[in-house]
């Protein structure tokens, strides 16, 4: 049974959530704060998070900042605001997906099966057990079968949906792929939502495995065309 946190201070929000997603076959923990959800995580590590911006004291974007050092499990983000400058926030901050209020449950069950869907799913091959990606400060290793990415025998901490963002780059490198195809490959084939999410993890993804993030010489920007994988 996966364990889903759900962090919300609306009890009414929050006691439905839990409920409809009980019914879903969840085991749920609840935290009505940032602070507390904190706690929560540590003691109980959960396997996908349902995230609320607006929260008294620390808010969500803070919280997705604090949590992503300790854990990768995908978050989804269920708020009222619906500003670009919002969603990006908190996608830059580490979530992964986003659903604005009002939500219809049946949506956000959908998101979240989405998502487990890839955190369980084996990465897209790229044609090797492993993949040198060419750098100008050193080797970076793709290595497929680990599911991680290393650095000069480092690890690079990648979320689930970073790694199956460059693990799509890579299969194979070179080849340029559309926002469409991405948001369809690495989120869902029947994902519903916009094209700005690729972008925004893109720009994360570059501040990870890129020398210079500003100045990327591995995921490049085609102009018009979308991202390719550079390995030379």
């Amino acid at each position: 049974m996966a364990t889903l946190l759900v962090l919300e201070d609306d009890d009414g929000i929050r006691a439905a959530l839990g409920l409809a997603m009980e019914d879903e076959g969840y085991d749920v923990i609840e935290a009505a704060s940032a602070e507390a959800a904190l706690v929560l995580v540590g003691r109980t590590p959960p396997d996908v998070m349902l995230v609320d911006l607006t929260l008294g004291g620390m808010d969500g974007v803070t919280f997705i900042r604090e949590v992503r050092p300790f854990s990768q499990a995908p978050i989804i983000v269920v708020s009222a605001r619906t500003d670009t400058e919002d969603i990006v926030r908190a996608l830059e901050a580490g979530a992964d997906d986003y659903v604005t209020k009002p939500f219809q449950v049946v949506e956000v069950s959908a998101r979240l099966r989405a998502m487990r869907r890839r955190a369980a799913s084996p990465a897209p091959s790229a044609g090797h057990g492993s993949t040198l990606l060419l750098h100008d400060d050193g080797p970076l290793v793709l290595d497929l079968g680990a599911g991680v990415v290393r650095r000069g025998g480092e690890e690079v901490h990648l979320t689930v949906t970073e790694f199956r963002l460059l693990c799509e780059l890579a299969s194979p490198p070179g080849r340029v792929l559309s926002r469409r195809v991405l948001l369809e490959r690495v989120w869902d084939r029947d994902y519903f939502g916009d094209e700005r999410i690729v972008d925004v993890h893109v720009r994360r993804l570059r501040t990870k495995v890129e020398p210079t993030a500003s100045s990327p010489t591995l995921v490049v920007t085609v102009r018009g065309q979308g991202y390719r994988l550079d390995t030379a």
